[in-house]
């Protein structure tokens, strides 16, 4: 069986009294991109540095491609990392600067020039060799950061959130970008992001990270549809969500009262919930029907009234603010592109439905 080309075992770091990292473990197959999404301050960049080797876990072991490198120095890990603020030399032009390792390693001129040749047409600037780094976009300078690694043929490439400084645009194609790169290297990269976007895009597998443990690793997919936490189903895309007290529980169907007086159904999906508990549901805005009356949304277990407040225009992404008649906090439903529901106006009045299992139900507090 071939070994992951990274694993990392109850991988624990402590700063003081400070635990930042408490017994993470998992593993990257070879040739695959993965990505740890978590806030500001949850610990993944501590994970990284990690497996970099800038830090020294507390506990737990970190092997590549089988082997442990606890022991090994940053310069010998056959790693290399890509920051957010580039470090490309300025002094040097591009052919200089992706050949920069190389000359380190002190290999002849003839091989740098060739692999540096190679790893230029790989990205597709096979002619900017001789260019300044302050001649190039933002896009170019994030493809010769990956190149000055990739010439290296590290088994594992890290990424600490490179996009970062781009702005949103270029950060959408660098999106693409990104993962035809890893695609045309075969090389693994894990990368860490705050960006739920760019993990979701990107990711063969992601790990949803929160107060220095995962909380969920999945398919972008798996995350999106399938939230075990309900820190993960708030953190993850967008959703409405309540809280209030368990009516009862059917099965898997769990019915709840919103403190504002809601009457809702969700899915417990395998989590045990019982009668008087406080839970919460989260329901995705694409998952509520519009209607036009009752009768519309008449076969849905859960149907609202109520009046449009805003619209929030987002090309195919748009959506609009409903406030239930019934009181409660505005949902969010997203928009049909086309059709009799596409152009609603402020103060509309629409009836609005969801089936039980598009709502994920959690105990409170559990965010």
């Amino acid at each position: 069986m071939t070994a992951p080309d990274l694993e990392c075992t109850h991988l624990t770091k402590r700063f003081g009294d400070t635990t930042a990292v408490q017994d993470v473990s998992f593993e990257v197959p070879p040739g695959s991109f993965f990505s740890i999404l978590g806030p500001s301050g949850c610990g993944k960049t501590t994970i990284m540095r990690m497996i970099a080797g800038f830090l020294a876990p507390t506990s737990g072991d970190i092997r590549i491609k089988g082997r442990s490198v606890l022991d090994v120095a940053p310069n010998k890990r056959p790693v290399n990392m890509v920051f957010q603020h580039l470090a490309l030399f300025p002094m040097m032009n591009i052919a200089e600067n992706i050949g920069y390792g190389l000359r380190r390693k002190g290999l002849p001129k003839a091989e740098i020039t060739r692999k540096v040749g190679e790893v230029l047409e790989r990205i597709g600037l096979p002619d900017i060799g001789a260019r300044k780094v302050d001649e190039l976009s933002g896009g170019q300078k994030q493809r010769v950061a990956i190149a000055r690694c990739m010439v290296l043929e590290p088994d594992v490439l890290l990424l600490d959130e490179p996009l970062g400084a781009l702005d949103l645009k270029l950060r959408e194609h660098m999106k693409i970008e990104l993962k035809a790169l890893q695609a045309a290297f075969d090389t693994t990269f894990v990368y860490i992001t705050h960006d739920q976007s760019e993990a979701l895009v990107m990711s063969d597998n992601i790990a949803v990270m929160n107060a220095g443990q995962f909380e969920q690793v999945g398919s972008a997919r798996d995350l999106y549809y399938r939230p075990e936490t309900a820190f993960v189903a708030g953190f993850v895309g967008d959703s409405n969500r309540w809280r209030g007290q368990v009516m009862g529980v059917s099965g898997d169907t769990l019915q709840l009262r919103s403190e504002n007086g809601l009457e809702l159904r969700g899915s417990c999906h395998g989590r045990r919930l019982a009668r008087n508990d406080t839970a919460e549901i989260f329901v995705r805005p694409e998952a509520i029907r519009l209607g036009h009356s009752a009768q519309d949304v008449s076969h849905f277990d859960n149907r609202l009234s109520g009046e449009v407040t805003s619209l929030l225009f987002n090309g195919a992404a748009s959506r609009i603010l409903m406030r239930p008649e019934s009181g409660g906090e505005e949902i969010e439903v997203t928009l049909p592109q086309s059709g009799e529901f596409a152009h609603l106006d402020r103060g509309a009045q629409v009836h609005i439905g969801w089936s039980s299992d598009q709502g994920s139900c959690f105990a409170a507090g559990t965010a």
